[in-house]
């Protein structure tokens, strides 16, 4: 896995530039960011240190609580994509304990190796584009220009005219490709259709999905690869025009060139060393004792994730992955239960605890304004589509801010969503206008807010106009 690490540029991030990174998406919760980062930067400690000692470094898991919208999910999310490491997000509600009918918590970490898998493919397959694109330009050029057909394969009686001249009639073949190659590469051919012998993809096995979601995958592991091995696969013409065929073809002949099992392998390690789990809702299985129903499930799910958190092997279709590396990250609102009312045995297995703050007007202030994906830039870009220039004053952003902040005080507070809502409800006249609107330049200030959003601060009942 070493050599993974060192050919990440992103693993060699301090902490301190870890937390700018997320700095740029996400407003606040220092103390989060801090936990992670120094989460994410051990990771890269583990590998400088004596091999004898690697394996005995296991990685501190980190539980968050806080209230919704408070940037729990964004933060791993971005943690993610910034270490490019495999990355999933399940919900612990959704898992059930074993003999339970549902999902068992064994399918996070096949989910991420399937994830794995996807990720590395990709890398792979743009690693051998050049290549795969210059073989779908010669298998194109095939169709376009049919090669000469040997003298075994003529029809018997047919004048054979290329052996009597064979120097002449392939130079004037050759001519003739490369004549097509000018022409397909300054797209004079994007009109012409070509008829291509495809897989049919749509002739699978539908009864091999029963297994997926009755909580026995491992039941259906390899069953639909042994069953497409056992029956030839069917072949289906279609008739593309040449830019659609020649994209068609470069996929192909990028499969062909990549090395599954080098994937497999590298997937797995990836998975094993760098993989992390979000676990959300955490606190709904945090179940009381004597529980009827739906929580007497609860406390066995837990101990159905314990062995994963703690570190055991999973078996999954691309081959046996140990979970004592993997970095799990669970977060939970906690309006209910408590942290410690998760098995002690769990609790012991996340050592890190974060609290976030609930986010109120200046933080909304800086959310509307600060991070590279904004809601007021998004905005500004999709109206932009329609030719309509949409401009916010600071005045407008404080009005906006101190709105949203007013419903989450008055309603349920949904922290930084609520910014959603209150935006779309504002923006929504001009969103449905804006087709009629090209060229147009539309200002808000406070007055044009208080004006679009007039029925929500007078009317108390705010679920008549806003979730």
């Amino acid at each position: 896995m070493s050599d993974t690490a060192s050919a990440n540029p992103h693993a060699t991030f301090t902490p301190r530039e870890i937390v700018s990174e997320l700095d740029r998406y996400i407003i606040g919760q220092q103390a989060a960011k801090r936990a992670v980062a120094i989460a994410l930067r051990n990771r890269w400690r583990r590998q400088q240190v004596p091999e004898h000692l690697r394996d005995e470094i296991a990685p501190k898991n980190i539980i968050m609580i806080g209230p919704t919208g408070v940037g729990k999910t964004e933060i791993a999310r971005r943690l993610a994509r910034l270490a490019q490491a495999p990355f999933v997000k399940v919900e612990a509600s959704k898992y059930t304990e074993v003999g339970y009918v549902g999902r068992d918590v064994e399918s996070m970490i096949r989910d991420l190796v399937e994830i794995g898998v996807k990720m590395v493919r990709e890398e792979q397959t743009r690693q051998v584009e050049i290549r795969a694109a210059e073989l779908a330009e010669e298998k194109l050029l095939d169709l376009l220009v049919p090669p000469q057909p040997r003298l075994d394969e003529r029809p018997a009686g047919t004048l054979d005219t290329t052996l009597q001249s064979p120097g002449p009639a392939g130079e004037q073949r050759s001519e003739t490709r490369e004549k097509f190659r000018r022409m397909l590469r300054e797209g004079k051919l994007d009109e012409r259709e070509v008829e291509l012998k495809l897989p049919d993809r749509s002739a699978g096995f539908p009864f091999m999905q029963v297994f997926s979601t009755s909580g026995v995958e491992e039941m259906n592991m390899n069953l639909q690869d042994l069953m497409g091995n056992l029956f030839p696969k069917r072949i289906k013409n279609r008739k593309l025009k040449v830019p659609d065929a020649l994209k068609v073809l470069t996929q192909e002949e990028a499969a062909k060139l990549v090395d599954n099992e080098r994937v497999t392998r590298e997937a797995l390690s990836r998975v094993e060393h760098s993989g992390i789990v979000f676990i959300d809702e955490i606190d709904k299985v945090a179940g009381r004792e004597g529980g009827r129903g739906p929580d007497v499930s609860r406390e066995g799910v837990q101990r159905d994730l314990l062995p994963i958190v703690e570190g055991s092997t999973v078996a999954t279709k691309y081959g046996m992955v140990n979970t004592q590396h993997i970095l799990f990250i669970a977060t939970g609102a906690f309006n209910v239960a408590r942290p410690s009312d998760l098995i002690p045995e769990l609790q012991g297995r996340f050592p890190i605890r974060v609290e976030l703050q609930n986010l109120g007007r200046e933080e909304f202030v800086r959310i509307l304004t600060e991070p590279e994906n904004a809601l007021t830039r998004q905005y500004q870009a999709l109206l932009a589509t329609e030719k309509v220039e949409l401009e916010f004053t600071s005045e407008a952003i404080e009005r906006i801010a101190a709105i949203a902040g007013e419903v989450n005080s008055r309603t349920e507070n949904i922290g930084a969503r609520r910014l959603h809502t209150v935006m779309e409800k504002l923006l929504e006249d001009i969103s449905f206008k804006a087709p009629e609107m090209g060229g147009q330049k539309v200002v808000f200030d406070a007055a044009a807010v208080d004006r679009a959003l007039s029925e929500i601060i007078e009317d108390q009942d705010l679920s008549r106009y806003i979730l």
